[in-house]
């Protein structure tokens, strides 16, 4: 089973300095290792030749973010299964076995997801996909180990395999052949949640995503963009709702979409009395940016086959907020 990992990369010699080793290392017997590099200024190119040989390199014309950096970067690369993960990214001794014994024992698992925990807290799970991403009724998106900002210590209590609603962009594998037959990622996203709409896709085609606990990985999380910038803020909210526009069964449609721009507003209210007005004015920006894309989006919705058993029965904001149900055990 031919694995090519390919690390994305945009400006980030020092990332790539700190965290290339332990890819190096313990994966180069078992894969091919890349780095698609988005149209970077700094010496990041040069760094890799000089230091190592051995990973191939892919240059990207523009910087597209990541779903057209991946898009552009796999076009190039023949492998079985590609592993996308993020520079800031430290992997662990025999991290890949597990994840391919699970490939090759089910076929029709497409995405897989390791363990990801804190690389600045090694015993807890790290914001971005921890122990496997869900997604609840109104298109939040919620972690074993990590509801909303809350984070578990890591006490072996995800080490399963599992199968799951998302997988982490920080460190995603997939099929080759799914990738390229659903298109890969949706390039209008940009970056931030566009692995949801990529693994919603792919199960609406009849696969599976899965997380297996028995292999980890150390994540740096906002590297690129940090949690407090307000672009951020604005790209997980307008690429939420797309996602619930092209996704979101028909019957549940207008219902999740009106409630979750009530949801949003409540949030950019929330924003104002923590004095953070920015992240409100983000949310704001989302909803025109949403409003001005909603046509496009569903004409892409009529694309697709729809999921009907994602989770419709649980608001993960009232659970959160209003129960006081912070860790994935306690949810219902």
């Amino acid at each position: 089973m031919k694995t090519a990992i390919v690390i994305l990369n945009w400006n980030g010699q020092k990332l790539l300095e700190q965290f290339l080793p332990s890819i190096v290392n313990f994966s180069i017997n078992e894969a091919e290792i890349y780095v698609a590099d988005n149209a970077s200024t700094d010496i990041s190119i040069s760094f890799i030749k000089a230091n190592f040989p051995s990973v191939k390199i892919i240059k990207n014309a523009v910087n597209g973010g990541y779903a057209k950096g991946y898009n552009d970067a796999l076009q190039n690369i023949e492998a079985d299964i590609y592993c996308l993960i993020n520079s800031d990214v430290e992997v662990t001794k025999n991290w890949l076995s597990p994840i391919l014994d699970v490939f090759k024992s089910d076929e029709k698992t497409a995405i897989i997801q390791p363990k990801i925990l804190d690389y600045k807290n090694k015993s807890k799970f790290e914001y971005a996909g921890a122990g496997g991403g869900f997604i609840d009724l109104y298109g939040y998106p919620y972690c074993r180990g990590r509801v909303f900002n809350h984070l578990e210590t890591d006490e072996n209590q995800f080490n399963d395999i599992s199968e799951i609603f998302w997988a982490s962009g920080a460190c995603l594998f997939i099929r080759s052949t799914i990738y390229h037959k659903i298109g890969g990622f949706d390039e209008d996203y940009f970056a931030h949640q566009e692995e949801i709409d990529l693994c919603w896709r792919t199960q609406n085609i009849g696969y599976k995503v899965k997380y297996v606990g028995t292999s980890t990985i150390y994540h740096v999380g906002g590297a690129t963009l940090q949690e407090t910038n307000p672009h951020k803020t604005y790209l997980n909210f307008r690429n939420s709702l797309l996602n619930v526009v092209k996704n979101v069964p028909k019957k549940w449609f207008l219902f999740v979409v009106f409630s979750r721009l009530i949801l949003d507003g409540i949030a950019g209210i929330k924003f104002i009395f923590e004095l953070r007005p920015i992240h409100t004015w983000a949310i704001l920006k989302a909803h025109f940016s949403f409003y001005a894309n909603f046509n496009k989006f569903l004409k892409k919705r009529k694309s697709l086959q729809k999921k009907q058993d994602y989770n419709l029965h649980t608001s993960i904001v009232w659970q959160y907020f209003v129960l006081g149900r912070k860790e994935f055990k306690n949810l219902r």
